[in-house]
């Protein structure tokens, strides 16, 4: 796979260890904590075993708004007609959906084709995405053509592509119907952004889009870069993603014998932005938030490590996060006001912990149950953090990953002990935690199949009712490994580790499901 692209729909991303040393006191466990207890939601399927939402890591992606909707896509019954190119792992046919107040609502695929998938939805219900449309891309024999569409009170537009070309993605929209995403053009590219393999033959370039009204603008390339792919836009129709700058092989994070690229940022008055890295060759946006603040990865000069950074329009070049005393680290969303989740590399590099940077300070939120790595995966404005607590660092494994919630002063809690005791389902990842405070994501079932959830906070009253009776909520179970936070002064950058697969997003043959690698989900 060359390059971090998307997985044609949900930008997934991969990443790696970093931020600033140093550890201080540890929190004290709390005898009682007040975390709320919560409702689980399984999400259930179409009939088939899995279902999915678009998560971290990777560019944030809103998959749950402040309305309680949630947005994903769920196996039917029905077999892939396309089993060289199937849409999703398990090769079953697959359709968006949404979820609010107890209804799920198929959404379906474009006329005529098979398989959909949802990326991201805002307030208002506008949901951006991709489908197959039921044609077969003439450049690559067998290959289900797949369009960037946008739901609109259930129905289904086809965006298009720019150029003539056969595929195209929708990555993000907001509220005024503007969509970001990708399209893949006829050019033959000898280093494509999007690239499915050399048995997919994804061999052309690929632009970013912007649409509005049935429209499709080419948001155009950095430098002399070829490529260039957009995942994010907030609600002032600004967009961040990344970018090709020349047309010079290299080999940095991003790839071997790929050019160079960088994160962009773009608006109406300004056009596109090099947003720069942290003096390597390789960067990434992963996060855009409304004050047109961009976070990401970057490699440092050298190209051995990659660090957190966050950009914003007033500066002229990224601010380096830094790591916990390892090599790497990577930010991966941020709110309004700033603050950063992410997850940094401790020292000697055999563990990571997810982090908050707050104020220029970074808060190391621990780990559950003795697990070697964690990781923040999203924020919402209380400044509450949810993510993945891993067993043995296994990356490889869902079962393997654990959900927690982190809040201040209530510290790292395992989200499974938070609910009622009857659901077969383990809460082992996040996608998004709302202003409400409700919580998308997946879990596992005893035989491995995966299953997408909601959880919705109880209320006082709810509080004895056999839906809302959770656990004891124990995070005194949880390593009480919360080092004080550290000033960014103190970042230093060793060598990137070896075992990293960081920042690659992974177009799997127009597929739009959660690519994972050994050592990143």
């Amino acid at each position: 796979m060359k390059f971090r692209t998307l997985t044609l729909v949900t930008a997934m991303m991969f990443a790696v260890p970093a931020i600033p040393l140093q550890t201080a006191a540890q929190e004290k466990p709390h005898n009682k904590p007040r975390h709320h207890h919560y409702k689980l939601i399984d999400l259930g399927t179409f009939g088939g075993p899995q279902s999915y939402v678009n998560i971290p890591p990777s560019s944030y992606a809103q998959v749950l708004n402040n309305g309680g909707v949630a947005t994903g896509w769920a196996d039917t019954s029905v077999p892939d007609p396309f089993p060289n190119f199937c849409f999703n792992p398990d090769c079953f046919i697959s359709h968006a959906f949404q979820w609010h107040e107890g209804e799920i609502t198929d959404l379906r695929a474009l006329p005529n084709g098979a398989s959909s998938s949802s990326a991201w939805i805002t307030s208002n219900g506008l949901t951006a995405g991709a489908s197959q449309n039921g044609q077969i891309d003439p450049l690559i024999p067998g290959f289900p053509e797949v369009r960037a569409v946008l739901w609109t009170d259930g129905n289904i537009a086809d965006l298009g592509t720019l150029e003539g070309g056969y595929e195209s993605a929708a990555t993000a929209v907001n509220n005024q119907g503007m969509v970001v995403g990708l399209s893949i053009n006829t050019i033959p590219d000898p280093f494509p952004i999007v690239d499915g393999g050399a048995s997919q033959g994804l061999g052309y370039q690929t632009r970013a889009f912007l649409s509005l009204n049935g429209t499709m603008e080419d948001l155009g390339t950095l430098g002399t870069g070829t490529d260039a792919t957009a995942y994010l836009i907030n609600e002032k129709g600004q967009v961040a993603g990344d970018s090709f700058t020349d047309q010079t092989s290299t080999t940095s994070l991003c790839g071997t014998n790929v050019p160079r690229q960088d994160p962009f940022f773009w608006d109406s008055e300004h056009g596109m932005i090099d947003v720069g890295t942290l003096g390597g060759v390789c960067g990434f946006a992963f996060a855009l938030n409304t004050r047109g603040q961009v976070v990401g990865q970057s490699d440092l000069s050298g190209d051995q490590q990659a660090h957190a950074f966050v950009w914003d329009p007033n500066q002229t070049k990224p601010r380096d996060l830094g790591t916990f005393g390892g090599k790497n680290s990577v930010a991966l969303a941020n709110n309004d006001a700033g603050h950063v989740t992410g997850w940094a590399a401790l020292p000697g590099d055999k563990s990571i912990r997810a982090f908050l940077w707050k104020d220029g300070k970074k808060t190391n939120l621990g780990a559950l149950h003795n697990d070697g790595c964690s990781q923040g995966y999203s924020l919402n404005s209380s400044d509450q953090v949810v993510g993945s607590s891993i067993k043995g660092c296994d990356f490889v494994h869902l079962s393997a990953s654990t959900a927690f919630l982190w809040e201040k002063g209530e510290g790292i809690v395992d989200l499974n002990t938070l609910v009622s005791p009857g659901s077969d389902l383990h809460l082992a990842t996040e996608g998004t935690i709302n202003d409400r405070g409700e919580i998308a994501g997946i879990g596992v079932l005893p035989n491995g199949d995966e299953h997408a959830f909601l959880l919705i906070p109880c209320s006082e009253e709810q509080g004895s009712s056999d839906d809302c009776e959770g656990g004891d909520g124990d995070i005194a179970t949880a390593t009480q490994d919360h080092p004080a936070a550290v000033p960014q002064s103190r970042v230093v950058a060793p060598n990137i580790s070896a075992a990293r697969s960081t920042g690659r997003r992974a177009l799997r043959a127009g597929m739009a499901h959660r690519f994972r690698t050994p050592t990143t989900r």
